[in-house]
């Protein structure tokens, strides 16, 4: 008999990295002298994020057959990520991302993923579907679909998976992965077809719906197939609107900004848990916002997402 798959909590399929951030802030890249090594890539954040408050998790991707491919594996494990589906490619370099720090809200993020970055280059003949089905959240990103073959074996693990659970859509818009938002719109409406939940920023959500204003973007996007549908406004907090009806509207938690390139990730990570935890929206918003402003008031973005103890206490101070 074929043997029954391990249950993961999340299952995340997608981009990761080495991050290298300054630790100098408040100027140029190139006047750094010293930069701090993080794990990053938004698919290992979130699996980073919900493995901190206590859930099982894996992610799928795939790193070069290089050092920072090696610390990439160390990384995952200390932070209690399964790194089972994490194989190498040779052909590619591990992708390195820099970024520069301009508090509170200018982080601008340079990517090396040339000629190719690995983690698109993920085969559907590849994929564990079984465990992909048997995962309880699932999660893929924009960025799988910006290239083959990450892009058929994305759709192809959604189609498998049938909607079975969690399925979450992060909407990821990157623009220096694509020719233009009229490129990525069908690939996304063709994973939302699939997915139960999408989650965005106002950006992100225009790309997929081509629409901005956030009733009218969480509207397109339960026209589109999910069940829930989270766009993330900034300085305005965050709409959660489901398809039954119920909705939630939370501000954000105020904080010092110091790098607000992980809170997305963060908040991803929660809104899993908060999910797995069967909570009611305003709860789960409430508690993924506490968790995004922890990450953007300290400097890294894997290594500072919160624990459990964390965010209830930020939650629990307003």
């Amino acid at each position: 008999m074929p043997e029954t798959p391990e249950t993961f909590d999340l299952i995340t399929m997608g981009r990761i990295g080495v991050d290298l951030y300054p630790l100098q802030t408040g100027i140029p890249l190139s006047q750094v002298e010293s930069f701090g090594k993080f794990l990053g890539g938004s698919a290992a954040n979130v699996a980073v994020a919900a493995a901190r408050l206590g859930r099982s998790t894996a992610v799928i991707t795939r790193t070069g057959d290089d050092p920072f491919g090696g610390y990439l594996h160390q990384a995952l494990g200390e932070f209690g990520v399964d790194d089972r589906f994490v194989t190498p490619v040779a052909a590619y370099p591990t992708p390195v991302t820099f970024c520069e720090i301009f508090p509170p809200d200018d982080f601008p993020l340079y990517f090396y993923r040339q000629p190719k970055a690995p983690d698109l280059e993920i085969h559907a003949d590849e994929l564990d579907f079984a465990a992909i089905r048997a995962a309880r959240v699932f999660w893929i990103t924009g960025t799988g679909l910006s290239e083959e073959p990450s892009r058929s074996a994305t759709l192809a693990a959604l189609t498998e998976r049938a909607k079975s659970g969690t399925t979450v859509f992060d909407l990821d818009w990157r623009p220096m992965f694509w020719k233009d938002p009229d490129a990525a719109r069908p690939f996304y409406a063709e994973a939302l077809r699939h997915s139960t939940v999408a989650v965005g920023n106002l950006d992100e959500c225009e790309v997929a719906t081509g629409v901005r204003e956030p009733r009218a973007c969480a509207q397109a996007l339960l026209d589109a197939g999910v069940e829930l549908a989270v766009v993330k406004q900034g300085p305005k907090g965050v709409l959660a609107v489901h398809r039954d009806g119920t909705s939630a509207e939370v501000p954000p938690v105020p904080v010092e900004v110091v790098n607000g390139l992980g809170a997305g990730d963060a908040f991803g990570g929660s809104l899993c848990h908060g999910l797995l935890s069967g909570w009611g929206l305003e709860r789960t918003m409430r508690y993924a916002n506490a968790a995004g402003a922890l990450v953007a008031s300290r400097l890294a973005c894997s290594s500072a997402m919160p624990t459990a103890f964390e965010v209830e206490d930020l939650v629990a101070r307003g």
